[in-house]
């Protein structure tokens, strides 16, 4: 078996041990070196030809995000980006993923144990290798056509999930919703704070306002509830009104938050009233809740393969046959506008 060669960029000694040691525990892994910093990280590259980087955001002498920069221009890789459980290291690792990161993880601390990293690291190195990095010369653009406003608002409710590409997904997809389109809410695999950064940006270039979800927030027309990270985001209904509850518990297909808690709830509370959409990502997390939503009445959508960074969660729920349609990350908008 052909190991997956790793890259460990981090300016602190016990994170390289760690990583180590951690990935040492599974025999597809091998960790080929370490580096303290980009100048170091640079020679080893050459040398190793690792296949997968890890690499921490805030670092003297170079910060990570100047190497991302110059790794995606000269020497693309597949890289993992590191950060601290911080509002800057969310903003920064926003900033990564923009550049060319394929995903995030958080350092170890709090409620989230070494153990549960370790597990959500190699998951997401297996994923990162089997990505084609491309030479990243300007920002793709994000076709912005927006959707004329709805005749009229309804109470019905947008359940969407996504994980690995799934910031740039979301992004194609939110910014070309009508300012007065149904209640959304998103989980989005992300780690705590990153999810707070990633939805004041996206308020920032959409026509709904999107928020951070508070438990007990109300999911009204106009409004995009994105889950927080690390918290489980659950639907209810109270009379008329749809409202979220953020809570802890158990991972789910090792996520927290997980799509299939917050599918499985709408399913159950929203039913015919909801749309469910699967976006890219590693995974199967979220197929079976898209099933159960459609088996309650709602109308489904799935990513289809060649727009997915990564074909795991729309493929899972595709094979179920939980998706009405399939169809280009561009269509997505559309098509659930048009089940609305």
């Amino acid at each position: 078996m052909k190991k997956i060669k790793v890259l460990i960029v981090d300016d602190s000694a016990i994170v390289r041990k760690i990583f180590s040691e951690e990935l040492s525990k599974y025999p597809d892994i091998e960790v080929v070196g370490a580096a303290p910093d980009p100048f170091v990280a640079r020679d080893k590259i050459v040398a190793l030809k690792p296949d997968v980087l890890t690499l921490d955001v805030e670092m003297p002498r170079m910060d990570g995000i100047t190497f991302l920069r110059k790794l995606m221009k000269y020497y693309p890789l597949p890289t993992i980006i590191v950060s601290s459980l911080t509002q800057k290291g969310g903003k920064l690792t926003l900033e990564a993923l923009d550049i060319g990161a394929v995903e995030v993880i958080a350092k170890p601390g709090g409620s989230y144990s070494v153990g549960d990293m370790s597990c959500q690291l190699a998951d997401k190195i297996r994923v990162a290798s089997r990505i084609n990095v491309i030479k990243k010369e300007a920002p793709a653009a994000v076709s912005m056509e927006p959707i004329r406003a709805l005749s009229q608002t309804t109470n019905k409710v947008i359940a969407i999930g996504a994980s690995t590409g799934g910031t740039e997904a979301l992004k194609n997809v939110l910014t070309k919703m009508p300012a007065n389109s149904p209640g959304i809410v998103v989980v989005q695999h992300m780690p705590a704070h990153f999810t707070t950064a990633f939805a004041e940006r996206l308020n920032g270039i959409c026509r709904m306002t999107v928020k951070e979800a508070a438990d007990n927030d109300s999911v009204t027309p106009g409004t995009v509830l994105i889950a927080p990270g690390n918290y489980h985001m659950i639907l209810r209904r109270s009379g008329a009104r749809y409202y979220v509850e953020i809570k802890t518990g158990p991972m789910v297909h090792h996520q927290r938050p997980a799509v299939d808690i917050l599918f499985k709830s709408t399913a159950k509370y929203a039913g015919a009233n909801a749309i469910g959409a699967i976006l890219t990502g590693m995974g199967a997390d979220g197929a079976q809740g898209l099933l159960e939503m459609k088996q309650a009445g709602a109308g489904t959508v799935a990513q289809d393969e060649k727009s997915c960074v990564v074909f795991g969660m729309p493929k899972e729920a595709i094979k179920l046959g939980a998706a009405d349609k399939i169809v280009p990350l561009e269509q997505i908008a559309y098509e659930i506008i048009r089940m609305v």
